[in-house]
């Protein structure tokens, strides 16, 4: 006897979700599959601000101010958190239409234009939507199956379309959209901060330095040299260490702060990088961005202040699949609710008591399996008798070898 027990399975949502996203804690922390360039992006601000912390901070705070190793903690702490909220969050990715959707949407789009003849190209499938008296286009995405809202691209990187889509940034190791604009440029804009005080404090390392032994002393000297045999024994090393801090800073100053910037200019505009590259409005038709207050204080508060809007994707939400498993159970059954097998017909147990009786004198009939059929169901010329022993036919014995 088998006993069907049901059992429900928990599933998320965004262990169904399409395109190209990595999920981890449990659907909290949302990334692109590549990250390589994010980790080496931690690597350089970690790596820069320990050797930092370690060896300039402690000669400067003493030859100048405590307040300079706790000014850059705090540059450093807040890179970070903007830094790790940009690249664990949902940049306003748009869920796909579901089948029903989709079907309803090529219906809308089928009444619209009409039938196309055979070898003739479809026309685009655009929508027109006014905003601010002007004339902006909702493009159809094949991939999710929706018309975009304004500003929404689909990224080719992650497979998904973003709301106010700027653009894909593997620095971060996520898209760049509407819900972590804002912590994307705080972070390029605490990193440049970052990045010119960490400079500039080297420059002044070193001048003080060599103020009182020489430029090229300072050179041989360890970072924040006290009186030690372990600093003295590896001074070369740390010098080293110093000079490759300084070629860091330097080489990323120039990015990251021409990076701030440009965004800042994009900012001020109430624009985006996908925009800009585009030309949506500088082109040659020189149509006025509808989405621009003409001010910047007031384009800058709506980009950087402005309401945060929830995610659409509600990827912690419960699916629930049910799974059933089948336990067997054996139950003690008497000799009269015993069920024939398939070796034994309704006449089978006489057949096997006369088989049993000249068991002795035939041997080998023993593992000759017995049909199935009683007298009554077989032919009249091959009904048995009650003291006659079935014979295995020519058929079945060669089937059994």
């Amino acid at each position: 006897m088998s006993v069907m027990v049901a059992r429900k399975k928990v599933v998320r949502k965004w262990e169904k979700l399409p395109g190209r996203n990595t999920f981890c804690c449990d659907g909290r922390i949302m990334m692109a599959r590549q990250k390589g360039i994010f980790y080496l992006t931690l690597f350089l601000i970690l790596g820069t601000c320990a050797l930092f912390f370690a060896f300039e901070c402690r000669y400067l705070a003493v030859q100048l101010s405590p307040a300079i190793p706790v000014f850059a903690a705090v540059l450093f702490l807040f890179a970070m958190a903007t830094l790790l909220r940009t690249s664990f969050s949902d940049p306003g990715v748009i869920p796909r239409a579901l089948p029903d959707e989709a079907a309803f949407i090529e219906m809308e789009i089928e009444a619209t234009n009409g039938t196309v003849p055979q070898g003739q190209r479809p026309p685009p499938r655009i929508k027109n939507f006014q905003i601010n008296n002007q004339i902006v286009k909702l493009k159809y995405c094949y991939t999710c199956k929706i018309f975009r809202p304004p500003r929404a691209s689909h990224c080719s990187i992650c497979d998904n379309c973003v709301e106010r889509f700027d653009h894909h940034c593997p620095w971060v190791g996520n898209c760049v959209g509407k819900r972590n604009y804002r912590y994307f440029y705080l972070f390029i804009l605490s990193l440049s901060l970052l990045t010119i005080y960490i400079f500039t404090f080297n420059i002044v390392y070193v001048a003080l330095k060599s103020l009182k032994i020489g430029f090229l002393n300072t050179l041989k000297e360890t970072p924040g040299t006290y009186p030690s045999t372990v600093w003295r024994g590896c001074s070369q090393s740390l010098t080293v260490l110093t000079v490759l801090e300084v070629l860091i800073c330097f080489f990323t100053l120039w990015s990251v702060v021409g990076l701030t910037g440009f965004h800042t200019f994009l900012v001020a505009l109430n624009q985006t990088t996908n925009e800009d590259i585009k030309g949506s409005w500088t082109g040659k038709n020189r149509v006025q961005n509808p989405y621009s207050h003409g001010n910047i204080v007031k384009n800058c508060c709506e980009v950087l202040c402005g309401p945060l809007p929830p995610s659409v994707l509600d990827r912690r939400g419960i699916l629930q699949q049910e799974e059933s498993t089948a336990q067997e159970e054996s139950c003690p059954r008497g000799p009269s609710t015993q069920e024939p097998t398939a070796a034994q017909g309704p006449g089978g147990q006489a057949e096997e008591s006369s088989a049993q009786q000249k068991e002795g004198s035939l041997p080998h009939l023993s593992a000759v399996p017995v049909p199935s059929l009683s007298n009554a169901e077989m032919p009249e010329e091959k009904q048995l008798t009650s003291g006659e022993l079935p014979v295995p036919s020519q058929d079945a014995g060669q089937a059994e070898h």
